[in-house]
């Protein structure tokens, strides 16, 4: 799955508003300047997070953006979710109103999705590892990139290659390799 540049640009500006706060506003075009982006499009993607409630604006010469709440608070699910939508690693998987996972390619009871598993699990995935990773984590990492302990997934605990298999997978019985 790839996000489009909507969460990548969205998330960088997250990070630059979370590295300023405290101080005024920060205007856009500083942000646009700073990394590197194109700013009309960062004012779009701006609208949708202050819609979604996660930055507030302050208009005039002494204006800008700045985060609604507390970086800590502010989880990178809320961020992508406002810039992407829900969250679906194929076309056809999405979340019903209830939080269940329907295919749309489900007609029946009697059709049962053969690759619905393989997807729903990636989903899940890829939210939980969104839902625990905050705002802050990623300005900690960013500000201080070889501390130890931290890794290129800042956040709590989360699998990386070689780690063992999370305790809701089945666990393998042997492991080969192709050498």
């Amino acid at each position: 799955m790839m996000f489009s540049t909507k969460a990548e640009y969205g998330v960088r500006v997250m990070v630059e508003l979370a590295r300023r706060v405290g101080d005024d506003p920060v205007p856009l075009a500083e942000i646009a300047a700073h990394d590197g982006l194109p700013l009309a499009y960062l004012e779009h993607l701006v609208a949708r997070l202050r819609k979604a409630g996660l930055v507030d604006s302050r208009r005039g010469s002494r204006g800008g953006y700045m985060l609604a709440r507390p970086a800590g608070a502010i989880t990178m699910a809320e961020v992508v979710e406002a810039l992407e939508g829900s969250i679906a690693p194929i076309e056809c998987i999405s979340e019903a109103a209830d939080g269940s996972i329907v295919c749309a390619r489900e007609s029946s009871a009697d059709h049962v999705c053969p690759t619905k598993l393989l997807w729903t699990r990636v989903r899940v995935s890829i939210v939980r590892t969104l839902r625990e990773t905050t705002l802050a984590d990623l300005l900690v990492n960013s500000l201080h990139p070889s501390l130890p302990g931290l890794s290129e997934t800042a956040g709590p605990a989360l699998p990386t290659l070689g780690a063992q298999p999370l305790a809701t997978e089945p666990r393998p019985s042997t492991l080969t390799t192709g050498a």
